[in-house]
């Protein structure tokens, strides 16, 4: 789950870490009392959205008086910012936030997440921050670091020293960027985060670090253990069809392909999108139902398939376990009469009743195609869209 940059800097701030003074609005309404908690001369205004790359899609504005802020702010309410990071639809942008500006000396790249392929947190730090990081990353590595380090109850005194080392950071500024590290470590642990991004981070004029922007990731599995992060969720930002999926507790993420799949494991549903790729057609989403869905479980899934307009075919890959074959059979009997399945279907069932599924599939009176394995059903999905 991702939140926003002024929650993100809310959060960073209760564990100790030096974020500018700012206020979320709303409406235009709430403009003129917003900038009144604004200490300095002049306003940064931004767009929240959930993507990166706002300053360059301008999404972010320094205004010197009301007037100003009033007009760019009613620029920005409804405007459909397209980022790198947001695909060619863009984000509609509902909320903006004001903020003290700062003078900036230095800007710097750090960010704090779990390192899976270590199984370890690491802390990536560049001197080079700013917008063009990726940039920077590709072009010229040798400037990032990653610092990895074991789980413990706080950062050591000789990693912090090694994490801020790009910064070449003195006295103050030095104590201030100690305050940081520790923050950030503490704030991914304690909420179950996957990654907390700042960029940049910066040095002021008057030799303070600040994090002057916050992008934070949470691992969704661990948000039962963290109702007040669960306050966060923007549903204006996620995808409609993610959002009914999560009522089922379905593993659904919409793509861009044609051909929607229903499979039930992980892993067994990333080999189905890697054969369909594999035999000339692309995956419209990723969809695991699980290892003991319901019969309306399954119909739900089924549904929130049809519901991508670019899906032209389904393919069904079920090896039962837990999950029964009949009952996934009776799901999408139930399923495609109801919304009247116009599009191909073709069904590929194994394991636990799969003789019971099929015959039901069979006495359907629907028209579905039959499949004897994942080559076989992948090869007649892709040649019945064509």
């Amino acid at each position: 789950m991702n939140i926003h940059e002024h929650q993100a800097k809310e959060l960073l701030r209760k564990f100790g870490a030096p974020v500018p003074n700012g206020i979320v609005v709303y409406n235009l309404q709430e403009l003129k009392d917003a900038s009144k908690k604004i200490k300095t001369s002049k306003i940064v205004l931004k767009a929240q959205i959930h993507a990166g790359g706002r300053g360059k899609a301008g999404g972010v504005k320094v205004v010197n008086n009301f007037d100003e802020l009033k007009e760019e702010a009613r620029e920005l309410f409804g405007k459909v910012l397209v980022t790198h990071q947001t695909g060619p639809q863009g984000r509609e942008v509902k909320r903006l936030y004001l903020e003290d500006a700062s003078e900036i000396a230095k800007e710097f790249y750090l960010s704090c997440l779990v390192d899976r392929a270590s199984s370890k947190i690491a802390f990536i730090s560049s001197a080079e921050g700013g917008m063009d990081i990726e940039e920077v990353a590709s072009k010229t590595p040798k400037k990032i670091l990653t610092t990895r380090l074991n789980i413990s109850d706080k950062v050591s005194d000789n990693d912090i020293l090694n994490i801020l080392k790009p910064y070449n950071l003195k006295e103050s500024a030095l104590n201030d960027g100690k305050k940081i590290i520790q923050a950030l470590y503490q704030a991914l642990i304690k909420t179950d985060a996957n990654l907390i991004e700042v960029n940049p981070l910066i040095l002021t004029k008057d030799n303070k670090v600040i994090c002057l922007d916050a992008k934070i990731n949470f691992d969704d599995n661990a948000l039962f253990r963290h109702p007040e992060i669960l306050e966060y969720r923007d549903l204006n930002e996620e995808d409609p069809m993610e959002i009914e999926a999560s009522k089922y507790d379905l593993a659904y993420i919409k793509l861009d392909g044609e051909i929607g799949c229903m499979v039930n494991g992980a892993g067994l549903a990333m080999a189905t999108m890697d054969i369909i790729n594999l035999y000339g057609s692309e995956p419209a989403n990723f969809l695991d139902v699980g290892g003991g869905a319901s019969k309306e479980k399954v119909s739900a899934a089924f549904k929130i398939i049809l519901s991508d307009k670019n899906v032209k075919g389904i393919l069904i890959n079920i090896f039962g376990g837990i999950m029964k074959c009949d009952v996934i059979a009776e799901g999408v009997i139930a399923a495609a009469k109801e919304t009247e399945l116009n599009i191909p279907l073709v069904v590929r069932l194994a394991g636990t009743n799969f003789e019971k599924g099929k015959e039901i599939l069979n006495n359907s009176g629907l028209t579905i195609i039959p499949a004897d394995d994942l080559n076989d059903a992948a090869k007649k999905i892709v040649e019945a869209i064509k």
